[in-house]
């Protein structure tokens, strides 16, 4: 229903702009030679095309499979309906939120005398919405299909497993790089055929369409997290340590809600946060390409290295198989080989698109353009090492998450500061590795002669790190469906054999799952980034745009200072600078930074503390339960599991607000208050405190999950031993951590920067009237 809503106020908004004179048709209907797109460029949509080919018949031979006996079929049934419920509610919520929002930028559009936003905003932002909410939904829909077949599938081989949950995962990473490319070249093909924009205008507008893909994946994400953290921390304290049942058991009446929220959180959630990210990272780094001189050539290399990871990625998962009897690190490799053969193969056929596109058709050389394409393997090997630092701190291969298992011998307080020490020590890695990544980029693509030119080279290490994200997000929502097969094979009651299986699938899902956070933050990182520069990009544009509707030519930029339109086009990032003081010594940057810090820690503890009340709210219910129905711990009677899936979805609904509202309302306020400079130190503040904090959460959270399963495993007394129950306590501490607040990090990170991004002109604009208010 609210998806239903979204398309019908997109409509609408659409027929406003066309009333309004919204459309910037030439004028004389005829096309300019300029006009004419390169027949390469028709590689990009084509890719896009395949990839929602593949992922439809990956999505139709997984339905193909059996479900297996009518108990695991029945499960897998209870499971669909309470995500299927929970996806509709809350979309409903996100469709009041978006419409209202894109009757705010439609005012800000046409009904002012002087316009502070781009007329194609409204309609944009609401497409964007609508795609992050159709790629989460889609992946939802194949991975709770996907769990009993897999566990079907367990019954025979592991491989036979493995590959029904990989390519039911693949799903969802091919819907999301099919649907964002797809829609980024429609806009492209739109604006640049049917406008008389020139590349410039073109590029800066559709930067401003991915705020509505960010609101859309921050509340999926958020909500989806509060959903999935709250269950499993009701069903986990109140089954594991109070009743001493095992996980998945179907005496527990949160089992269920548990099942459901891995879908609505680690599928739908995430499907819809990274369609944002790899929608910014394209966006952001084919406007800073033209930015940088490039034209036509610097907006299309980035959606070719794009549409080649594509392939590259649909190779990769074929590429996976099993043999039978493998350990969970031989899974891993398996794994593994996919995305690295996928990472090699886009590095070096990213060399030949920028030699020959930016080296020959731009006329940038040889030389240079191989430093650029130089920037764009470091993106790819700062994604890797990320992800090798991830799966380090987190796999119970390694020695940090042996010791935290270790130190549940002397009770959960131990386990729980050895998994924070952890987590804090885990950001240092990938800390150094993106600073240097930053470094390397901007100076290889020649960004210390010209800093345009370096931001470019760092906007195609972004694009560079998710260019293979069709097989990276497999990868990740792979997890969740390993996790719900094994818990179907639980309360179905099949062999042990069966379990077994099943369980390497969701330990090696628990690795893959981290190491997706990981690659996820440490992509928004670079995204964020390209972002700051776009900023500043759009701030140009709204000037220019204030200067066009001004009577006397001129747009005043501070109080008493003023530019023409043809000033504010010349103008360069270090004029910019300069006008704004944009530096550590005036306060308003300082103020920003600030607020941006403190921004990243209240948005982590308002989603901690929801899924801590929520959680709470579980537990009662399920003892009521425990104590109110009869024969539920003997077998006997039917636990009612819709309960714990309402509980669990009203709280979520009601949670999620706040944190969502804050991270989009405080960047306009400040911006409205103090301005572009201020704004600029909110990002910067977000970005450093966001990025340490979310790589903490994240390590800490899937090492608390993996020293438990080591116990499980047999270690330290196994399940049922007090060390069981400490490791227990520290995985359900780290819960809210590495699949709730963590993971949301990266989408407020983009977030901010994309509101930023679309409010631009009326921070330039409104800011003069505080500015002279409070001599600001």
């Amino acid at each position: 229903m609210g998806l239903y809503s979204m398309v019908a106020a997109t409509v609408i908004v659409m027929g406003v702009w066309f009333f309004c004179g919204g459309s910037v048709l030439a004028a004389n209907g005829e096309l300019e030679e300029s006009a004419q797109i390169p027949l390469l460029w028709y590689l990009a949509p084509a890719a896009a095309v395949i990839a929602l080919i593949f992922a439809f018949l990956f999505y139709r031979n997984m339905k193909k499979e059996s479900e297996g006996t009518d108990s695991m079929k029945a499960i897998a049934a209870a499971v669909r309906e309470g995500a299927n419920a929970y996806l509709k509610r809350q979309y409903k919520v996100v469709a009041i939120f978006l419409v209202g929002l894109a009757a705010v930028l439609a005012y800000l559009a046409f009904g002012l005398a002087v316009p502070v936003m781009n007329p194609w905003v409204p309609f944009a932002f609401l497409t964007g919405g609508l795609f992050s909410g159709l790629c989460g939904w889609l992946g939802m829909k194949t991975a709770t299909h996907a769990s009993a077949r897999t566990t079907q599938a367990a019954r025979t081989s592991l491989n036979s497993a493995l590959k029904i949950s990989l390519r039911s995962g693949a799903v969802m990473g091919l819907v999301v790089v099919g649907f964002g490319l797809l829609d980024i070249c429609i806009w492209f093909l739109v604006m640049k055929q049917f406008t008389d924009y020139g590349l410039v205008a073109i590029t800066v507008t559709m930067l401003t369409f991915g705020m509505g893909a960010s609101s859309q994946a921050l509340f999926a994400r958020v909500g989806g997290g509060i959903f999935t953290k709250a269950a499993d921390v009701g069903a986990d304290l109140v089954g594991k340590v109070e009743a001493g049942i095992p996980e998945d058991d179907p005496r527990n009446p949160g089992v269920i809600a548990d099942n459901v929220g891995d879908n609505v959180g680690d599928v739908a959630g995430m499907g819809a946060d990274l369609y944002e990210s790899y929608c910014a990272s394209i966006l952001a780094a084919a406007a800073l390409g033209v930015a940088a001189g490039f034209g036509m050539m610097g907006v299309m290399v980035p959606m070719m290295i794009a549409a080649l990871g594509i392939l590259f990625s649909i190779l990769g998962i074929f590429i996976v198989r099993a043999k039978e009897g493998s350990t969970t690190a031989q899974l891993l490799s398996s794994l593994g080989r996919g995305v690295n053969v996928s990472a090699i193969l886009i590095a070096l056929a990213s060399g030949g698109i920028v030699i020959y596109m930016l080296g020959s058709e731009a006329g940038l050389g040889v030389l240079a353009s191989a430093k650029i394409w130089a920037a764009i393997v470091v993106g790819l090997l700062v994604g890797i090492v990320v992800g090798k630092s991830t799966e380090y701190y987190t796999s119970y291969d390694y020695g940090p998450t042996k010791e935290i298992a270790g130190q549940s011998i002397t009770g959960p307080a131990t386990v729980i500061i050895s998994g924070i020490s952890t987590g804090q020590i885990s950001t240092g890695i990938p800390m150094v590795v993106i600073a240097v990544g930053i470094l390397l980029s901007f100076g290889l693509a020649g960004g210390f002669a010209e800093p345009m030119q370096g931001l470019y080279g760092i906007g195609l290490a972004a694009v560079g790190m998710l260019s293979t994200l069709g097989i990276t997000l497999a990868t990740d929502a792979y997890g969740p469906i390993a996790d719900n097969a094994s818990g179907n094979a639980t309360m179905s009651g099949l062999d042990p054999e069966v379990r077994e299986r099943t369980d390497k699938l969701d330990s090696i899902g628990n690795t893959t799952a981290a190491t997706g956070k990981g690659f996820a933050i440490g992509s928004a990182a670079l995204t964020g980034l390209a972002l700051l520069a776009a900023y500043i990009e759009e701030v140009k544009a709204g000037i220019v745009r204030i200067a066009e509707h001004a009577s006397n030519g001129l747009a005043e930029i501070i109080p008493g200072v003023f530019w023409t339109t043809e000033q504010a086009e010349g103008a360069t990032i270090a004029d910019f600078v300069s006008v704004y003081q944009i530096n550590l010594m005036n306060p308003k940057i300082l103020f920003g930074i600030f607020i941006g810090a403190m921004l990243a820690f209240v948005f982590c503890a308002l989603i901690n503390k929801a899924v801590g009340r929520n959680g709470s709210r579980m537990v009662e219910e399920i003892r009521r339960q425990w104590k109110e129905i009869p024969g539920i711990m003997e077998g006997t009677g039917r636990p009612d599991y819709g309960q714990c899936v309402y509980i669990a979805t009203r709280g979520a609904q009601r949670e999620m607000i706040l944190p969502s509202v804050l991270a989009i309302i405080v960047p306009i306020l400040v911006g409205i208050l103090l301005g572009p400079g201020a704004v600029l130190g909110i990002i910067v503040g977000g970005l450093t405190a966001g990025f340490t904090l979310a790589i903490m959460q994240n390590n800490a959270g899937g090492a608390w999950d993996n020293a438990k399963k080591y116990i499980e495993a047999g270690n330290l007394g196994g399940k049922g031993s007090e060390a069981h129950k400490a490791g227990v306590v520290g995985d359900t501490v780290g819960d809210p951590f590495k699949d709730a607040s963590g993971p949301s990090l990266n989408i407020l990170i983009k977030l901010m920067s994309m509101v930023s991004v679309v409010f631009a002109g009326a921070s330039v604009s409104f800011s003069l009237v505080f500015a002279r208010l409070f001599g600001f």
